[in-house]
């Protein structure tokens, strides 16, 4: 009995070690960060000393590729927020009113950068805003009117900064090898096994049975998308990811390019009670890959993916040009094809995060796609006005805090303008985050320091706050609570209202006007935020499905030309930028669209083949338009194209012809509301 307490007793412990040993060492590299970035500025007589630390905190993130990528991208807003208001300076040196306008612009083009923008760009982008205002208050008089000092104050600000990314970035490097490129190795390859094992098995499924197929793909859509910012982590960690970043992407495109085309054989087959050449198809997909679709596949997918992606691209091929004799055939041979084709764009992520160098870096876009410019047009507008009407209460009131109250509006109304629905609920908690950081930075600059006169001693009392406010922060991330904002706040602004220097001041006035401005500035940011609320996420969904429908009918009216290629990267942006609450079926809407776009760039060309243009036009006319009678007119050019059949040559003109008229069918047929009368969600 006593030896079966001790055993659990043990586990017990292995299992509170193995939960709070992460955090808690987080809180450790957090301190470190911090510590030596101010012991560097205050060795190098820095003037504000204290954005060192500042910096090194901000950098600082529980996962060590999220902090690397975050560092540099945080350089690069820094130098981009300290030229513009160096130009801004320039433009304005001794004009008080426009010089803060174009300061209220500038946050506002940044606000809506940040929201056009993913992940760590997004955060640079944001950085840059605010560090203009950041610069902007260290030169600003009692009523607003620039020095002219800001060339230097740039300087001294990146000099500042940057500090404290190479501090943290040493720390972090030095304590964490990272866990990235292994953790999204296991993601792609669990994520793999599971959309061939549910494709395979749609080959077994037919009517109702396949329709409740429909939640799991549609759910699978949601966890793919869900890779791109840990895509992110993981070129945080390796240059060598860095400059193949394309491959990457094209990973993700990939996967959600085999559950496009999944998405249309389960369609096709929901309508039918059986297929005869079923067992022909199944027999040109790999076995391998067909093994890697049971339990416990992840093995079979990391264990030699280059080797299953060659599989995979001969299989597509022998599928594209396998001979077919009804359309039926045609469409599921081409589809199965483009789920090969993905699985062999996911494989080559795959092989590159297991050391695999032998593919090229692959194509890289020629910039980033806006899926819809309404939502950074509304942060951009919010942005402008928060910022400018506490400018103009500062100049109207005169009140000496209200620089620094500019600042701090700035920061969380440009921050947290890409959450969206989050946005007030992540600025109240950052409001509530830094009250408690003013707390215990008073605690500290009154009741601990002045009794400290060495550099160790200010280093143990900043470890008693920062170790377990790290930990908490740390803890918070890895579950994903809504109080992460507040632990953010108080591990990285405890620094800036502190302002440690070499020599201390202890005025209390000062410190507590200080965090007066902070904390008005926060309440003006979280106060924006109800005031001009960001869209909501029913409207957010219905305009992207609005969206993807006015280029699906812009396609069947001709009034758009494209290639495939830039539709499937329109569509795939506003996957992305699909809000969490938006639902499944909304999902599978865009995935339809851009199935039905997809294949209506195709039958162009088959129809111009066959002299089948203007047919094409009218059976397309009702579709463009939106009325019901959109699947008579394409059933028409399905009887027109298959007359046409004369022999060899136009044989599979025609059948892939008709296996594109019948996709679009099938899809129209699925959702006839959003594509007859609307993006209805």
């Amino acid at each position: 009995m006593t030896s079966k307490t001790f055993a659990e007793g043990r586990a017990r412990a292995r299992d509170t070690a193995r939960c709070t040993g992460p955090p808690l060492l987080f809180g450790f590299r957090l301190w470190a960060s911090v510590c030596l970035a101010l012991y560097v500025a205050f060795w190098l007589q820095l003037d504000n000393a204290f954005w060192a630390g500042t910096s090194a905190a901000l950098m600082c993130q529980p996962r060590l590729g999220a902090s690397l990528r975050k560092g540099w991208f945080r350089m690069i807003g820094t130098l981009v927020g300290a030229i513009a208001i160096v130009a801004l300076t320039a433009c304005f040196p001794q004009d008080r009113v426009p010089f803060l306008l174009g300061l209220a612009l500038w946050g506002a083009a940044c606000a809506a950068a940040a929201t056009l923008l993913r992940n760590f760009a997004a955060y640079a982008a944001a950085l840059a805003g605010y560090t203009a205002a950041i610069i902007a208050y260290d030169q600003l008089g009692a009523t607003g009117g620039p020095s002219g000092d800001a060339f230097m104050l740039a300087i001294t600000r990146t000099t500042e900064i940057s500090i404290g990314i190479v501090s943290a970035g040493l720390v972090l490097a030095a304590s964490d090898f990272g866990g990235a490129k292994r953790r999204l190795a296991a993601l792609f390859a669990a994520l793999s096994a599971e959309i061939v094992g549910g494709f395979l098995g749609s080959f077994e499924l037919f009517g109702a049975e396949q329709r409740e197929m429909q939640p799991v793909r549609r759910e699978l859509i949601k966890r793919v998308i869900a890779l791109d910012p840990i895509v992110d982590e993981a070129i945080g960690e390796s240059s060598e990811l860095r400059a193949r970043s394309p491959v990457l992407q094209g990973a993700i495109d990939g996967l959600l390019g085999a559950l496009a085309s999944w998405r249309i054989v389960a369609v096709h087959l929901e309508g039918v009670s059986d297929h005869p050449s079923r067992n022909e198809l199944l027999r040109n997909i790999p076995l391998e890959l067909r093994a890697a679709s049971r339990p416990g596949p992840s093995s079979q997918w990391l264990r030699n993916p280059v080797r299953l992606r060659r599989l995979c691209e001969a299989a597509a091929g022998n599928l594209s040009a396998l001979p077919a004799r009804t359309p039926s055939l045609r469409l599921l041979a081409d589809q199965t094809a483009g789920v090969l084709a993905g699985f062999s764009r996911a494989l080559d992520g795959l092989a590159l995060l297991l050391g695999d160098r032998a593919r090229p870096l692959g194509r890289r876009r020629t910039g980033p796609v806006v899926a819809d410019w309404l939502p950074s047009l509304v942060n951009a507008g919010r942005a402008f006005i928060a910022i400018a009407v506490v400018a103009g209460f500062w100049i109207a009131t005169a009140w000496p805090g209200g620089a620094l109250a500019m600042t701090w509006t700035a920061i969380p109304v440009i921050l947290f303008a890409p959450r969206a629905g989050e946005a007030y609920g992540a600025s109240v908690g950052f409001m509530v985050g830094n009250t408690l950081a003013a707390a215990f930075a008073a605690v500290l600059a009154f009741a601990v320091l002045p009794g400290l006169s060495t550099f160790p001693g200010f280093a143990v009392a900043m470890g008693l706050y920062l170790v377990p406010v790290g930990a908490l922060l740390a803890q918070s991330s890895f579950t994903h609570s809504r109080h992460v904002s507040i632990f953010a706040a108080m591990a990285g602004n405890l620094v800036p209202v502190l302002g440690p220097a070499n020599l201390m001041s202890y005025d209390t006035a000062h410190f507590y006007n200080t965090a007066l401005a902070i904390l008005a500035g926060n309440g003006a940011a979280a106060l924006s935020f109800r005031l001009v609320p960001p869209l909501t996420s029913r409207f957010r969904t219905r305009r992207l499905l609005m969206l993807a429908l006015r280029d699906v009918r812009a396609i069947a009216s001709a009034r758009r030309v494209e290639n495939p290629e830039e539709l499937e990267q329109r569509m795939y942006a506003r996957l992305w930028a699909l809000p969490e609450e938006a639902e499944p079926l909304q999902r599978g809407r865009l995935l339809a669209a851009l199935s039905v776009g997809a294949e209506i760039l195709r039958l162009r060309r088959a129809c111009a083949q066959l002299g089948l243009t203007p047919e094409l036009d009218r059976a397309l006319a009702a579709l463009a338009e939106g009325r019901s009678t959109a699947e008579t007119g394409l059933v028409q050019l399905d009887r027109l194209a298959a007359a046409r059949d004369g022999g060899p040559e136009s044989s599979s003109v025609v059948l892939r012809a008709r296996s594109s008229v019948l996709t679009i069918v099938e899809a129209i047929t699925q959702h006839p509301s959003y594509f007859g009368a609307g993006a209805a969600a």
